[in-house]
């Protein structure tokens, strides 16, 4: 049937050409029609296991906590820090084209009015002290917030340093900041002024904004638009390093959209690469450009038509389902590969028709053999929880039975219309013959020598390492990665978590009281968590502050705003003070500096004391009013928490979300299980990040294991009916196996773990090793001989050379995970090359009699 189909096809060149072109073209408007992709990674798993379930549980609960964009901004003081998140948060909120929510995890109305209640009664009356200790200095500057303001209220004090009532000492801070960040600005270089730190707060200088986008799953960044919107908000309020600001951008969102950005980064490059590769190779193998132009234009036709056919079944196109492509090509061009291959051997004593008939009759069955065998190993991920693997499984699976019908059919045509002329000389190698006889005569030591290495590999077994940390796949020098392994070494901010969902505040304050007992758990939260403890106790200390400084805050009569002959003159009188102040060593060469500086500031231009004024007199706004919220806290409880908590924390229906975090190892493999596994013991309903993370890896290494072995069933069934000798079955599955193990071993060896990205490379290894071994059996029991020397050998040869330095090149990418799997490739394809051409015809043995 084979023969007489490529004896059709030699026959009607031009009609099968036709035919093709026909099926290429319709195949290519239905896929552009039709094309349709998404990024959803949540798609790849099937959503009926149990922790996909979980997780949908917590996610319909909480809407809010699922894709995430986190803007991280730094200020060069507090101060800078806190104005900037109020003002990008505000313009983020307006944005309701691309942010459906945006809060402040860390700040907000309600965390600057009743934060300070949430530590302890200690630090409650410490930070209160402290401002009752500035009083001295705070109320003149809330009666005259301006640069006039600054220096009168140092004048005041210093009459008391001249009246000996004071020291220089005890402003000593207030001094050196002041000099400092004046002479910055004078000079041209970063300055920043922080009042909270010169009051002895310990504000932290880094602020959070928490935002759910609006995605377009339709692009293969669908988070891209928030992005740029969000960037483009903080370049238009000028938040950047020049204003003492840096913004970044992370969350999962940017993260996942950053990755595909990792994987197409010089993907041209790569693009090139693969195509050089494969060209220099199939020239290599066939001696003649027109067959490779031939084999070149029957992959692109066939890659079009399983394009189709994938959408047509499946729908849509997933981030793992694209792999179709290099698993079409790879084996695709080995079809090619060998019929070509085949049919320059037989041209030597035959025209083009007769030498194609041939080589179909010859390597027909085998063919027909390996592309059965590929499908059905593709097709055995169908019954797996992972879907992305199973649809990528069906979309190959039917790319074979079109790239081996594009071989048996338009190949042929274009051979014959192309004429690519007889081969110069014998396509087999008779250099190998040496080789050939002592894989013959040695037989039994190369397979002792084989069966050594594959119980070594066995018995390094279980040092491979899967590595289930998505993070590990990412490039580290991007900006969402590298901003997210900066937040992770804070442990408060550790992204790996455990979900639970309880039904109410009582279930949740037991569940946090157990697991605060675990070992490995670092911390714990609820909404409880905001609801501050001993309020009564801190209310009083905030109260009897309140009514020590509310006036001085609150002044019942400002300071009418200065002219700039008022700054000028309070500028010159407050530095002769510092001059005349007595004192001595640091604290006295302070005086002198700040004299100066306001003396020089005095005498510049009105622009420069405008720009003095924003430096020192922007942060003092900022810090007076948060002495101002602090001092308004009141009771509070689960009722009246606001509702950017209580949407996090809280469900409509009562349920609350209770988190935690691991006590160390934010980033341990090790760490991270153990965490997990305590949690879940209480918890067996838990989700989150830590939880998914290494429920996707059980999931998946569980589907590889499942299909791993239904394939080698399936297969081993086929082979058996086809070749009916349990042996010669052997024979064939054995190098596959053996290539495996040997894949493994290199692994363990080189300290390459196994992760979510290069364990894709193992279908490949499993359709070329079956498909290698089987031309090899169907030759050896049709009675070849020197099976090293043959068109045969020549043709898996190059096959597996093409396969590996073409995906090889996924080596030179940026993106960790794509390299690792062009690193797999590569030291798979080696070891199936040597089993194939070195285990398997010492396996072998001599050939047995041809078949009748």
């Amino acid at each position: 049937m084979i023969a007489r189909l490529v004896a059709l096809a030699c026959a009607w060149p031009w009609r099968v050409l036709g035919l093709a072109l026909a099926l290429t073209l319709g195949a290519a408007w239905f896929a552009v029609g039709h094309i349709a992709m998404t990024t959803d990674a949540t798609t790849l798993i099937s959503p009926k296991v149990a922790w996909r379930q979980a997780e949908e549980r917590m996610d319909r609960a909480f809407p809010a906590n699922g894709d995430t964009l986190l803007v991280v901004i730094d200020g060069a003081t507090p101060e800078r820090a806190e104005e900037a998140a109020a003002a990008l948060t505000s313009k983020l909120a307006a944005d309701h084209a691309h942010f459906r929510n945006v809060s402040r995890p860390d700040g907000g109305d309600y965390l600057a009015r009743e934060g300070l209640l949430l530590g302890s009664t200690e630090s409650v009356t410490d930070t209160t002290q402290r401002s009752i200790d500035a009083q001295p200095f705070l109320g003149p500057l809330a009666a005259d917030p301006s640069l006039r303001g600054i220096a009168n209220a140092l004048g005041t004090i210093l009459q008391g340093v001249a009246r000996g009532d004071a020291s220089l000492t005890m402003i000593d801070t207030p001094l050196a900041g002041l000099s400092k960040a004046l002479a910055d600005r004078r000079a041209g270089r970063p300055a920043a002024f922080s009042w909270t730190e010169l009051f002895g707060g310990d504000a932290p200088k880094r602020r959070l904004i928490l935002t759910t986008p609006v995605l377009d799953y339709g692009s293969l960044m669908p988070g891209e638009g928030a992005s740029a919107a969000a960037r483009a908000a903080a370049a238009a309020l000028r938040l950047d390093a020049t204003h003492g600001v840096t913004v970044r951008i992370t969350g999962s969102v940017p993260l996942s959209d950053e990755e595909f950005a990792s994987l197409s980064d010089h993907a041209w490059e790569i693009g090139v690469a693969m195509l050089v590769a494969m060209l220099v190779t199939l020239r290599l193998a066939t001696r003649s450009w027109r067959i490779v132009a031939a084999i070149l234009m029957t992959t692109i036709a066939g890659l079009v038509v399983t394009s189709a056919l994938g959408l047509a079944v499946v729908g849509r196109f997933n981030l793992i389902s694209v792999a179709f492509i290099p698993l079409f090509v790879g084996l695709g061009v080995d079809f090619g590969i060998q019929l070509s291959v085949r049919f320059q051997h037989e041209r030597l004593g035959a025209d083009a028709a007769m030498a194609m008939r041939a080589a179909a009759a010859a390597l027909g069955p085998s063919l027909l053999l390996a592309a059965g065998a590929v499908c059905l190993g593709f097709l055995a991920f169908l019954p797996t929880a992972y879907v992305g693997v199973a649809e990528l499984g069906l979309i190959a699976a039917m790319g074979m039975a079109v790239a081996l019908a594009m071989s048996l059919t338009l190949l042929p045509a274009l051979l014959m219309l192309l004429d690519p002329g007889r081969p110069r000389a014998e396509i087999g190698s008779a250099a190998m013959a040496p080789l050939d006889a002592l894989l013959h005569r040695r037989r039994r030591a190369v397979l002792a020598l084989f069966g050594l290495s594959m119980l070594l590999s066995i018995a390094v077994l279980p040092l491979v390492r899967f590595d289930f940390n998505p993070l590990h796949l990412r490039n580290p020098d991007g900006e969402a990665m590298a901003t997210l392994a900066d937040l992770m070494r804070d442990p408060d901010r550790n992204p790996n978590v455990v979900d639970i969902l309880v039904p109410n505040a009582a279930a949740a304050h037991t569940l946090q009281a157990r697991l605060e007992k675990l070992p490995e758990v670092g911390g714990v939260i609820t909404a409880e968590t905001f609801v501050p403890k001993d309020q009564p106790a801190k209310l009083a200390v905030i109260d009897n502050a309140r009514l020590l400084l509310d006036l001085t805050l609150n002044p019942i009569a400002p300071v009418p705003p200065p002219t700039d002959a008022d700054t000028i003159a309070a500028l010159r009188t407050t530095a002769a003070q510092l001059r005349a102040a007595p004192g001595k060593g640091a604290p006295l060469a302070h005086a002198r500096a700040l004299a100066a500086e306001f003396d020089t500031l005095a005498a510049a231009s009105p622009g420069a004391r405008l720009q003095a004024q924003d430096l020192l007199v922007r942060p003092l706004a900022t810090t007076l009013d948060q002495l101002r919220a602090i001092l308004t806290a009141g009771p509070v409880s689960l009722a009246t928490l606001p509702a950017e908590i209580r949407d996090r924390w809280i469900a409509p229906d009562g349920s609350m979300r209770v988190e935690a975090m691991p006590r160390a190892g934010a980033n341990d493999n090790r760490a991270l299980a153990q965490f997990t596994r305590a949690v879940l013991k209480d918890a067996p309903d838990a989700t989150g990040t830590a939880v998914s993370m290494q429920g996707a890896a059980s999931t998946i290494a569980q589907a590889f294991v499942v299909a791993g072995i239904l394939a080698f069933v399936v297969v081993s069934l086929l082979l058996l009916a086809v070749l009916r000798n349990v042996k010669e079955v052997a024979f064939t599955l054995a190098p596959v196996i053996l290539s495996i193990f040997l894949t493994l071993g290199s692994c363990v060896l080189i300290g390459q773990p196994i992760n979510f990205a290069n364990i894709i490379a193992f279908p490949l290894l499993f359709g070329v090793g079956v498909a290698f071994h089987i031309y090899f059996v169907m030759a050896w029991r049709g009675g070849a001989t020197d099976l090293l020397q043959s068109s045969l050998a020549r043709a898996i040869f190059f096959s597996a050379l093409a396969t590996g330095s073409a995906f090889g090149s996924l080596w030179l990418s940026r993106h960790p995970g794509t390299a690792s799997m062009g690193k797999i490739l590569m030291i798979s394809l080696v070891w199936t090359l040597v089993c194939a051409l070195l285990f398997e015809p010492a396996l072998l043995g001599p050939p047995q009699r041809k078949q009748s």
